[in-house]
């Protein structure tokens, strides 16, 4: 595949990524109407299993994958899904869809840290003035809702947001090299066992304990929570995981960062017109300046990209 070719369809990866991203706000906020947080995640990520083991077992996928793949592969599985997809569910709980799509907006900020520091990558006095102005919107957000109806009980729930997308952001830059050394399609199936295996036994296990084990099953006679697991299990885990890994595979992390931004805009959107949530100006103010600032941070005269390397690591 040509150079200009090969980076049209990483883009066009990117873009997709981010559509579907853009809604899964909106449907988390829907399962866990009838399911605690820890079961939906279970869940989606048992369908996204499922959903991929089915092609492989019957031969129309090829992944392989050893033992010691598995562990250098571990480290970007615990920033995502093991600890990004429970931060953001019980985030979710006590903030609307909209201001989780508006705090997904920095993504690229905490990507161009980690990345200037673990791919020594160099920012210009543009790039960090889009910092601080990105950094702006954020807090301009959280002290405007500071005084806006049920504000505050949602701060815990802003700051789990947060940290789900340092987590992203982690992922984005470990992934970098990992996608040089395995396909997007083995990456995926990977963090998708340890994300069954994990939550699962975290779910069971709990209402083991608790004595709720109906629980687990009761969402599962329902066809709308069916329908908003389906979106969240292949959709938002399974095909973003293999859109991210083969766009990453070809594209810088701050850019597909700044691509995966138009998610914002969208969950706005959702949130707004499907949801019926507020949508107060300070959250279209906040937004504008973030992603303003997001956009000067990862194209305000960067330097030119330097390829990884790519050594198999199989053969290591």
């Amino acid at each position: 595949m040509h150079s200009r070719s090969r980076n049209g369809v990483a883009y066009l990866a990117a873009l997709s990524y981010a559509a579907i991203l853009g809604f899964s706000f909106l449907f988390v906020k829907l399962t866990v109407t009838e399911a605690s947080p820890l079961d939906v995640i279970a869940h989606r990520f048992a369908l996204s299993f499922i959903a991929l083991t089915i092609p492989v077992l019957l031969g129309w996928i090829k992944i392989n994958i050893k033992l010691r793949d598995m562990l250098r592969i571990l480290p970007l599985a615990l920033l995502s899904p093991l600890l990004f997809f429970p931060l953001q569910a019980f985030g979710l709980m006590s903030t609307s869809s909209s201001e989780g799509g508006i705090i997904q907006a920095t993504v690229p900020i905490f990507t161009l840290l980690l990345a200037s520091y673990f791919l020594k990558e160099r920012t210009t006095v543009l790039q960090k003035i889009s910092l601080l102005l990105s950094v702006f919107g954020v807090v301009f957000i959280f002290v405007m809702k500071s005084g806006a109806p049920l504000a505050s009980n949602s701060f815990g729930g802003i700051f789990l947001l947060v940290l789900s997308a340092i987590c992203l952001s982690g992922y984005n830059v470990l992934a970098r090299p990992l996608t040089q050394k395995y396909s997007p399609m083995e990456l995926t199936y990977v963090t998708s066992i340890l994300g069954c295996i994990v939550f699962n036994l975290a779910a069971l296990g709990y209402h083991a304990i608790d004595g709720s084990m109906s629980t687990y099953t009761a969402p599962l006679v329902k066809p709308d929570y069916w329908m908003a697991l389906a979106y969240l299990g292949i959709l938002s885990t399974l095909v973003t995981s293999l859109l991210s890994s083969f766009a990453l595979k070809w594209i810088e992390a701050s850019k597909m960062s700044v691509i995966g931004n138009l998610s914002t805009l969208i969950s706005m959107m959702a949130g707004a017109y499907i949801l019926k949530e507020q949508l107060a100006y300070y959250h279209i103010i906040g937004a504008v300046v973030i992603i303003i600032g997001v956009v000067g941070t990862n194209f305000g005269g960067r330097k030119s990209f330097t390829p990884i390397k790519t050594t198999s690591a199989k053969s290591q």
